[in-house]
């Protein structure tokens, strides 16, 4: 319901914000679930609300259910998109926080991560009021300064931002690799070595990480995941989970 999407090869069809999803049930489910990458839909299958969902609909607005109470329906989709970026960066935080390297900045990591969870749990007046901008800027010194410490002695290569579409990366020595906003958008990584890279950011949409090693990388997330190929050979830090339609073998 809450959010946008556009015909295109993530999307089978267009939907304005607040729109129902054509496929979306009586019972809040979606129709089409099992088959959503066959039917046109990997976009969804590769998103992750980081858990912002539930956080708005059963915290901030107490179980309220907008098919009845649709009064709250345009103020209750105006509040998640920022509890969504929040709860990235929640997510990103978490992460930097158990990072042995990053000991030392433990206590400012921790100070950010319980104000954006205090943000979080606002009224819905006081969400819609948060400045995303200015809390991303806050954390940002600490999440790089934290990346150069568990990267540090790896001289990785600096990509930070890089145009990598289709590059041919196949079998590369990536450990400690700034990626950050790299757009590796069909790349080849089959066989790469991205041990404790930086992929906060990058866009690994139709990149092939076949094989590769993406042990203890850093700030890679489930939608990036989704978004990308694999196999039972992809090597992935603990906390994710292999997607579905990645290949067996």
């Amino acid at each position: 319901m809450a959010l946008p999407f556009s015909r295109s090869a993530d999307f089978a069809a267009d939907k304005a914000a607040g729109e129902p999803c054509r496929n979306l049930g009586a019972d809040f489910r979606c129709g089409i679930h099992r088959d959503l990458r066959r039917e046109g839909y990997p976009g969804c299958v590769a998103y992750d609300c980081f858990g912002a969902g539930q956080k708005v609909s059963q915290v901030v607005y107490a179980g309220q259910d907008w098919r009845r109470r649709p009064g709250s329906a345009r103020q209750m989709f105006a509040v998640f998109p920022v509890v969504r970026q929040l709860h990235e960066l929640l997510w990103y935080l978490a992460e930097a926080l158990a990072l042995p390297a990053a000991r030392s900045l433990r206590p400012g990591l921790r100070e950010r991560l319980d104000e954006i969870e205090r943000l979080t749990r606002g009224t819905p007046e006081e969400i819609l009021a948060v400045d995303v901008a200015a809390c991303r800027a806050r954390a940002n010194p600490l999440l790089l300064r934290a990346s150069e410490l568990a990267r540090a002695g790896l001289r990785g290569k600096k990509r930070r931002g890089a145009d990598l579409m289709g590059a041919d990366l196949r079998g590369a020595d990536l450990r400690g690799a700034d990626l950050r906003g790299a757009y590796l958008i069909g790349a080849q990584l089959k066989g790469a070595d991205l041990r404790r890279a930086d992929l906060i950011g990058a866009d690994l949409r139709a990149a092939d990480l076949s094989g590769a090693d993406l042990t203890g990388s850093l700030f890679l997330t489930r939608s990036q995941l989704g978004s990308a190929e694999g196999d039972a050979a992809t090597k992935l830090p603990p906390a994710l989970d292999r997607p579905g339609h990645w290949t067996a073998h």
